[in-house]
């Protein structure tokens, strides 16, 4: 027999139902001690969670809402998230007219916070989960697109009884998780049928909507300069192009996914500054901006080298340029600077070890000792 993952719509549909139905035998009824050879390998390790819970597929499930005031929470937590998201939604509402297939937005942890689309509220299907305040994660459905999205933090598609529940068999569902411009889950975005024909092509739409609506978030970050980075002989309009934005002093504030994969940004942690980054000074990166080139091609600390585009926001620098002048005081990059001189001179001089104690980079350190002092 041929034992590997079939693709999901690449058999007809009776014989895709009867795989699936052959996988949750070798899983589900055999207490998932077999391997389940017809699903793809997420759907096995979430059916395997659920199982580890002591969840049973024949157990009745109840589509619990969260309280009142944790949807309030939820819902004003995602205020960025919901904004930049609505445009969006109504393209796929558009995009899916003719599929009787709805878009479900939830948080990082699974709650449903908009729902949008041909919505039957006389199906109780449809209005259970299309409900915002609802509780979609796996810890409280089983397997889905949105459970399984947020655990595996990758795009999926699934199909009837690929759902861990047997009575969530009549969805079939595509799910792409959200990321912020500081790198980390923030929510993700479902496409939902009931007792519709598969569509797995919608696994490429939710995916191709995501990163879209993660380059809205990227871009209401509050920057001086913005990147927009791409490799050599690639276009920069693209959607795999990486979007960076950069303060007037050269930090990251926020990047798109593409952005921080190019750049190695590890999520959840502070983003460096440019000069960290890329093997040039960070004025450089405004001087582009200034100049008459499209694109330039940087080096990078890794030793790449990035086609890299810049645009200055020049609203913030109007704006900032109109700020009351503040009362003088010891400026913030001396004190940081005596901050390094200090920890340098503790360290006697070992620059690496005065980086590790205070938590940047090498590269920072000498670049913050050998800038010139401001004369007044």
């Amino acid at each position: 027999m041929n034992t590997r993952p079939l693709q999901p719509g690449a058999a007809p549909a009776p014989d895709r139902l009867a795989l699936i139905e052959s996988a949750r035998r070798a899983v589900l009824g055999e207490g998932g001690l077999q391997a389940a050879p017809w699903v793809e390998p997420w759907i096995d390790r979430s059916w395997r969670r659920c199982l580890a819970q002591g969840l049973r597929p024949q157990q009745a499930i109840a589509f619990q809402a969260v309280s009142g005031p944790a949807t309030h929470r939820a819902i004003e937590a995602s205020r960025p998230l919901l904004h930049a998201a609505a445009p969006v939604i109504q393209s796929l509402a558009r995009a899916m007219a003719d599929t009787r297939y709805f878009a479900i937005l939830t948080d990082a942890q699974g709650v449903v916070i908009d729902v949008n689309g041909p919505v039957d509220r006389h199906n109780p299907h449809a209005d259970l989960i299309a409900r915002v305040g609802v509780d979609l994660s796996e810890n409280a459905v089983g397997t889905t697109a949105i459970g399984a999205t947020l655990a595996e933090l990758q795009p999926v598609w699934l199909h009837r009884g690929e759902h861990f529940f047997d009575d969530n068999g009549v969805y079939s569902c595509a799910g792409a998780p959200l990321f912020g411009p500081d790198g980390r889950c923030v929510g993700m975005l479902d496409l939902t049928g009931i007792h519709v024909a598969e569509r797995p092509a919608l696994k490429h739409l939710v995916a191709q909507s995501a990163r879209s609506i993660e380059n809205a978030l990227t871009l209401a970050q509050p920057h001086q300069l913005l990147l927009r980075i791409h490799w050599p002989g690639s276009s920069p309009e693209e959607d795999s192009a990486g979007l960076v934005c950069v303060d007037a002093d050269g930090f990251i504030k926020g990047t798109n996914r593409a952005a921080a994969d190019m750049l190695t940004l590890t999520p959840g942690t502070p983003w460096p500054h440019c000069s960290d980054v890329f093997a040039v000074p960070f004025e450089t990166l405004f001087d582009t901006a200034r100049s008459e080139h499209a694109a330039r091609e940087l080096p990078l600390w890794s030793g790449l080298r990035l086609a890299v585009s810049a645009r200055l926001n020049t609203e913030r620098a109007r704006a900032q340029s109109t700020r009351p002048a503040m009362r003088p005081t010891a400026p913030l990059k001396e004190v940081e600077t005596a901050l390094i001189r200090k920890a340098v001179e503790d360290a006697r001089g070992n620059v690496m070890e005065a980086a590790r104690v205070l938590g940047i980079s090498r590269a920072t350190v000498y670049r913050k000792l050998t800038r010139k002092k401001p004369t007044r």
